[in-house]
């Protein structure tokens, strides 16, 4: 057994963890990241304070004694939660749009909130529960018990004696309900902490429960074959199994079961308060009945297990328990213990917490409000902290209640029937509940008294027996036998006590609910909580702006405060406000949409009938309030005067006119425009008026010809056949159609039709010309048409022509451009010590940006006309940034920059080429301007797609130039400034993109910085392994001479400046320029160690005489393609034979390279 110090370190550890959970739950859900609608887990598990340690331990012991008999209680929730889905639904409706707070909030709003019906539901509600908290005190003490000797740390003994174990869990428990449950007055607020301690306890107790299952089976037992066939050859056992329990009882715990799941106080404040959204509800109305049979799978094997091992002796209530710590599993004994413990701590903080709501706001505060409002000193005392130290004071009580109960019982008692006792009590509240939802002319009387006496009938019949007193059930059997006479289901020597006291307290709290309300009207406010409920209509239908109170905005802001707190009530009048769409001033008199508003509001703290209670209080005190207290006294009155101004509006305002003239033609009802029509004199329009006097007005004024007068009045009568009258000699043709009314009268409708018919008459003259006109229209805009194909024609073929100048042009302009730079890098090599130096960097930096200059033109006509095609492949990430970093790390340096590449290992499907050039754009526009500070460049990944990111802290883009950056040769005045440049990077970038099909997004705070998002498809395959090896770097003085280099170009100057670059690289330089001088080159002399062509020799190709040479050679000689040709077919060709490409004008810097790679190959093979 394991030591009793670490029994108790466990407990007192859970209940902080406890703690901890709520803590982390409310800061969590007040955070800006808090989920709007809750978590639908946590709120599907928190349900499962269901399962108690009746549950956990009292199921085990039921079904020891009578086999299945324990599902019944689980039968009714989970039929609650599927089949009567649709009425817990409307229940949660209706308490959310009333803002109530607890059952009796609930049945106390349905009967006009009348205070004394939620005095009693929390009383029936109080008492009833004490039971059951009892149950749980005595399962903590057991099994606490069970694990150590309380007396050994002087526990009932010496100094303690006075403190028992129970008592001493009962303190404990009240102070973490406290701590859980009072940390604010507003029960409507939802506390997320507390229901995801509760959830996370539903979890515990199902994995000791399930722990404990196990081990039972496969430890104790050789799995199930064994424990079964034990069980076959145990009487004992069998005859548990084989128990009957009759019809009678299993439709008892069925219905007790589904009441106690909407009901009781917890399950009440679980399901209905702390709900947020139908998704939860939906979610629950899976998982709860999922987790209810999930807990119960090893009840029986536990209860078998328990009787095979200790043969029916001892507490079957605690064979979970006792089970382990018979076959000497310590730790499984403390995570059963644990279970157990958890089952029955949650559910008495939760139940005592929301026994507190209910008896401050529906026992306690109608008593200290009444006394505290009688005088106006009273109403200047801030209410908050009486309030949260009433609630605190009723959790003590409710949970000294419970221990008194526990030590007044029969402590043999099993705790299935005491949790029975407390289903029976709250069902007494199922009549008022359910009749009030389904019976409109139930009042406050019928439930009162019903309500009273099957509270009474249950103390006399249950209560008092278990408390001691005599039994008297024989009085329920005799009862029963009278009413239903011919019947032994009540009257059997067998009859079960349970069945006659649940049957008999129901039938007359059922009987005198009906015969209590049929004694007597409805009251107004009853007649209107019952539309609300019965009907489901909203609030606002019995409320509006137009009716004023005389108390002030102020005075009510203030009494609020006083229970809520300033904090509170500001932050629900800002939010009404807003949601009303006007702005309260404290001085300006309150409304009744307003009134309604904060009795809501005020209901959420203390309770509607309560808040009802203060709100007529405060109205009593204003001079010459009786108009609002008869308000608040008869608002059924004022509803239906309501609706018939809103009727009386709605027919004033429509466009037709409307008369309905009675059985006799009279005039009944009209409205404004019925007159406005047809021109009638005031005196038309009053009540009895005949319809054969308006038609006689109509003939003296020669609307109607003098003999018409009788078929007009036929007219009139003909029902559904329309007819115009002529007024004012055709200036007005009104539409007159009539219908029947089920007093035999008629309701006839008035319609200004001369609109419609003027446009009938215009559209008849217009077909006339209809052809004419169309075939005008057509011949003109056919005209329109072809001019403007030309003209797009024309405009099409001159860009064409741009783009095919550029494209044609760019060859021979590369060409000399070509030959330039490279003498001008030669004189850079040759001249770096001399003083004309600077000149001829001067002169080699002036190419350089003609270069780029031209490069950038060409490859946006390339763009443009889509001669640019991708290429794609994937392409590790790693590899490109690392070449930006080698790339522009110099630059920034020079800059005095902090250029960052962020390492990554993502593969992208994109050309490597173009999507380079893009990132290269991008970098190099972010260090040109940013002056102080660093780029960022790097990939993220988002699902399946990548994010190249270009941040910089320069000097940033306004919102509203966007657009304009990514324009041909647009720069920002500040960008000039700034820095040199002619304003194509961007418009290539836009332009790339669109061809790789990877948009681009701009964020930009003008001052502070740029960041560039460039978004790309994820390569998910695996990336080729290469089998070449990768080249050596070009290391600093890494010698070239003697490098045998072949150079093939048509242009003599080209070739010149090739020459000069490369012997000055200390390389053996041989020209050819044409195809044929390649053909006649002798292979006797030995192959060059690098070929370097032009593509367009004139007479051929480059590509051509690199074949030719290696198969005059008869080896693989390196090749590189030198050509101004920028399309992909060249490249592709040049691919394809392994042949190297650049394009003209050659970076001198790149051939080297090139040329070093080439040289170190060579040298490591020969090595």
């Amino acid at each position: 057994m394991l030591p009793g110090w670490v029994i108790f370190a466990s407990a007192f550890g859970y209940l902080l963890l406890l703690f901890a959970v709520a803590s982390y739950g409310d800061r969590k859900n007040r955070g800006p990241g808090a989920l709007e609608g809750g978590w639908p887990v946590v709120y599907a598990l928190s349900l499962a304070i269901y399962c108690t340690s009746w549950t956990y331990f009292g199921s085990v012991g039921l079904a020891a004694q009578r086999g299945l008999e324990f599902a019944g209680i689980y039968i009714g929730p989970i039929l609650v939660f599927t089949f009567g889905m649709p009425l817990l639904r409307r229940i949660i409706e209706l308490a959310k749009a009333e803002k109530l707070t607890s059952v009796a909030d609930f049945v106390a709003a349905r009967y006009g909130k009348n205070p004394t019906v939620a005095t009693i539901v929390a009383l029936i509600s109080l008492i009833g529960t004490i039971p059951y908290i009892a149950l749980q005190l005595k399962a903590i003490s057991s099994t606490v018990g069970a694990m150590v000797n309380p007396s050994d740390y002087g526990i009932g003994s010496g100094n303690l004696y006075f403190l028992d174990l129970p008592l001493a869990a009962t303190l404990v428990l009240a102070c973490f309900a406290i701590m859980f449950g009072t940390r604010h007055t507003d029960a409507t607020e939802h506390q997320d902490g507390l229901i995801l301690a509760v959830s996370m306890e539903s979890v515990v107790k199902l994995v000791a429960f399930l722990t404990a299952g196990i081990c039972v089976i496969w430890f104790l037992f050789d799995g199930p074959t064994d424990l079964w066939q034990k069980t076959v050859e145990n009487d004992l056992v069998m005859s548990a199994l084989a128990y009957h329990t009759p019809i009678s009882r299993w439709i008892t715990l069925i219905v007790l079961s589904a009441f106690a799941i909407i009901m009781l106080p917890r399950q009440f404040h679980v399901t209905v308060v702390e709900n947020r959204t139908p998704k939860q509800l939906k979610l629950a109305g899976f998982l709860f009945p999922t987790y209810l049979v999930a807990i119960n799978l090893f009840v029986l094997p536990v209860a078998i297990g328990g009787l095979l091992t200790f043969g029916g002796a001892g507490n079957a209530d605690f064979y979970m328990l006792s089970l382990p710590l018979a076959g000497e599993m310590p730790v499984v004994s403390l995570i059963i213990f644990i279970g157990g413990f958890s089952a029955a701590t949650a559910m008495v903080i939760v139940d005592s917490v929301a026994l507190s709501i209910m008896v401050s706001n529906d026992i306690i505060m109608p008593i200290f409000l009444r006394r505290k409002l009688a005088g106006r000193a009273g109403q200047r005392d801030d209410f908050a902290k009486s309030l949260l130290n009433i609630r605190r004071s009723a959790i003590f009580a409710v949970l000294l209640f419970g221990y008194a109960y526990y030590r007044s019982t029969d402590s043999t008692a099993g705790l299935a029937s005491i949790g029975l006792l407390s289903f029976a009590a709250i069902a007494q509240i199922a009549p008022a509940l359910f009749g009030g939802l389904i019976w409109r002319r139930a009042n406050a009387r019928g439930a009162i008294l019903g309500l009273t006496s099957g509270f009474v009938t249950w103390i006399y019949l249950l209560f008092l027996p278990s408390l001691g007193g005599p039994d008297y059930s024989h009085v329920a059997s005799a009862v029963l036998g009278f009413i239903f006479p011919g019947s032994t289901l009540f009257t059997a020597p067998d009859a079960d006590p349970l069945v006659n006291a649940t049957v008999m307290s129901l039938l007359v709290n059922t009987a005198f609910f009906v015969v209590g309300s049929l004694t007597r009207n409805a009251k107004p406010l009853e007649r209107i909580q019952a539309g609300i409920f019965v009907k489901r209509h909203s609030r606002s239908q019995f409320a509006t702006r137009g009716w004023k109170t005389r108390i002030s905005v102020g005075d009510l802001k203030a009494a609020i405060s006083r229970y809520l707190g300033e904090e509170r009530m500001q932050r629900s009048f800002t939010t009404y406000e807003q949601s009303s769409g006007r702005k309260l001033e404290d001085e300006q008199p309150a409304d009744m949409a307003l009134i309604h508003f904060s009795e809501q509001l005020l209901g959420s703290a203390i309770g509607s009938s309560s808040a009802r209670l203060v709100l007529s209080l405060i109205l009593q005190k204003i001079e010459d309030a009786s108009s609002d207290t008869a308000w608040l006294l008869d608002q059924a009155s004022e509803a239906l005067q309501y609706n018939q101004d809103m009727l009386q509006t709605a027919l004033s305002q429509m466009d037709q006119g409307i008369a309905v003239f009675d059985s006799s033609n009279r005039l009944t009802i009209w409205n404004r425009r019925f007159r406005q029509l047809l021109d009638l004199p005031e005196s038309a329009g009053q009540v009895g008026f005949p319809l054969s006097d308006i038609v006689t007005t109509l003939i003296q004024r020669g609307d109607i010809a003098p003999g018409d007068l009788s078929q007009t009045v036929r007219h009139f009568l003909t029902l559904d056949k329309p007819f115009s009258l002529v007024l004012g000699g055709g200036e007005r043709i009104i539409e007159v159609r009539s219908n029947a009314m089920p007093d035999k009268g008629i309701v006839a409708t008035f319609t200004d039709i001369t609109q419609r018919v003027n446009a009938d008459q215009a559209l008849k003259q217009a077909n006339e010309t209809l052809e004419q006109r169309v075939a005008e229209r057509t011949a003109e805009l056919t005209r329109v048409n072809r001019e403007l194909a030309e003209a797009r024609a024309a405009a099409d073929e001159a860009n064409i022509g741009k783009t095919r100048f550029f494209a044609a042009a760019g060859h021979d302009i590369l060409q000399p451009l070509n030959a330039a730079r490279l003498y001008s890098s030669a004189l850079v090599e040759r001249m770096a010590q001399s003083d004309n130096s600077p000149i001829v960097r001067n002169i080699d930096s002036a190419l350089e940006s003609v270069e780029t200059i031209l490069g950038a033109v060409l490859d946006i006509s390339r763009l443009d006309t889509g001669a640019m095609r991708p290429r794609l492949a994937s392409v590790a990430l790693s590899d490109l940034l690392e070449r930006i970093e080698t790339d522009f790390a110099p630059i920034a340096r020079e800059k005095r920059l902090k250029l960052v590449v962020m390492p990554t290992s993502l593969r992208v499907r994109s050309d490597p080429n173009l999507l380079r050039r893009l990132v290269q754009n991008l970098v190099s526009n972010a260090i040109k301007y940013t002056i102080t500070g660093k780029v960022l460049v790097g990939a993220r990944r988002r699902g399946n797609q990548v994010i190249i990111q270009v941040m910089d802290s320069g000097i940033g883009i306004p919102p509203s130039k966007f657009r304009t950056v990514f324009k041909e040769f647009a720069r920002l005045d500040e960008g000039a400034k700034t820095a040199s440049g002619l304003g194509l990077g961007l418009s290539i970038v836009d332009r790339i993109a669109r061809v790789l099909n990877h948009p681009v997004d701009l964020q930009s705070t003008h001052g502070k910085g740029t960041e560039f998002r460039i978004t790309m498809p994820l390569d998910i395959s695996r990336p080729a392994e290469t089998a070449a090896a990768i080249a050596p770097a070009d290391r600093p003085g890494q010698p070239l001479k003697g490098l045998r280099i072949l150079c093939i170009d048509n242009e003599p100057k080209i070739l010149e400046g090739m020459r000069l670059l490369i012997n000055g690289w200390g390389c053996e330089v041989e020209a050819l320029d044409c195809l044929a001088e390649a053909m006649a080159v002798d292979g006797r002399s030995g192959p060059p160690d690098l070929v370097i062509a032009d593509y367009h020799l004139g007479d051929g190709t480059g590509i051509a005489a690199i074949l030719h040479l290696r198969q005059q050679f008869g080896a693989d000689i390196p090749a590189l393609l030198v050509t101004a040709d920028r399309t992909p077919e060249v490249r592709s060709e040049a691919e394809r034979h392994g042949i190297a490409v650049q394009h003209k004008p050659v970076r001198p810097a790149a051939l080297r390279a090139f040329i070093t790679q080439i040289s170190g190959l060579k040298r490591a093979a020969a090595e």
